[in-house]
């Protein structure tokens, strides 16, 4: 989708006039040793641009050139020669949401492969952290015998929901999909990986989302907001939201980039040292007085 109001995927762009607000940003801190070339991939997605309350910009300290771009996944991004030092990046914006939960999968045709959209097909090939050639015999073993339909797609979340252990300590950047398969625990990005490999392995395009999701709706967690990862798999001919980490529909998502797996859509990558020493971010539905 584009944010001019034409659309691909199947989706209208979204516009101003949601039923809710909700307040999106971050202020990151890190320690760079010497200038580093840093790529940030800390915009709102194109999609979601004609709902922003305000012009996206994100404010660099000490102040340095932000050189926008946009990605081969149509993602939006930018790049920074940070300075030696302490560098502080920060962002803060309100945007319309429609209020409305994940729209279910339920009753959803598989497209075969050859009825496919060609860019559909990257979606269904190896990746860093999705080694679909090594978990495709896994995947049929599974799942080989579930309906060829929506049910397929709901089966892979709920044995990854179910069988995979959430916690931050179980955290590591090289984790892979196989890893997170023999060990059966991870974050968030560790159970989007596993059930993507094991849709690709299945002839079911998934890619990677990452983005905000607040505790809209839900019970707030225990543990301070963070960025969120899940997934989206091509049902019923169009992009679907899936989430193998909560496994039930949620509000309130904001999709920040899109891609294969999370090297595609890292929120920061440096080209050298670049310490994270300060994280916060946040994602809070505004009262009505105040939207």
């Amino acid at each position: 989708m584009v944010a001019d109001g034409r659309a691909i995927d199947g989706e209208p762009t979204p516009t101003y006039g949601g039923t809710m607000q909700i307040r999106i940003g971050y202020d990151l801190g890190f320690e760079v040793p010497q200038p580093t070339a840093m790529q940030l991939m800390l915009y709102v997605h194109p999609d979601r641009a004609g709902t922003l309350r305000q012009p996206e910009r994100i404010v660099v300290e000490p102040a340095v050139e932000v050189e926008d771009f946009v990605d081969w996944f149509g993602n939006r991004a930018a790049r920074i020669l940070a300075p030696a030092g302490h560098l502080r990046i920060r962002y803060d914006n309100v945007i319309d949401d429609a209020g409305r939960p994940d729209v279910p999968i339920d009753g959803l045709r598989l497209t075969p492969v050859h009825e496919m959209p060609a860019e559909c097909w990257r979606y269904l090939f190896a990746s860093r952290y999705c080694e679909v050639d090594r978990m495709v015999h896994v995947a049929w073993d599974l799942f080989g015998q579930t309906p060829e339909s929506w049910q397929r797609v709901q089966a892979v979340l709920d044995w990854v929901h179910a069988n995979v252990a959430f916690g931050y300590q179980f955290a590591r950047p090289t984790k892979t999909a196989f890893d997170v398969y023999t060990e059966r625990q991870g974050v968030c990005r560790d159970f989007q990986h596993l059930a993507i490999t094991f849709l690709r392995a299945l002839n079911i395009p998934a890619r990677y989302v990452t983005g905000y999701l607040g505790d809209i709706g839900v019970p707030a967690g225990a543990t301070p907001m963070d960025f969120s990862a899940w997934a989206e798999a091509y049902v019923g001919d169009a992009w679907r939201t899936i989430d193998a980490r909560h496994n039930r529909p949620r509000t309130g998502r904001v999709v920040m980039a899109r891609g294969r797996d999370a090297v595609d859509v890292a929120l920061t990558t440096s080209f050298g040292a670049a310490i994270l020493q300060d994280f916060t971010v946040w994602t809070d539905e505004l009262p009505a007085a105040a939207a």
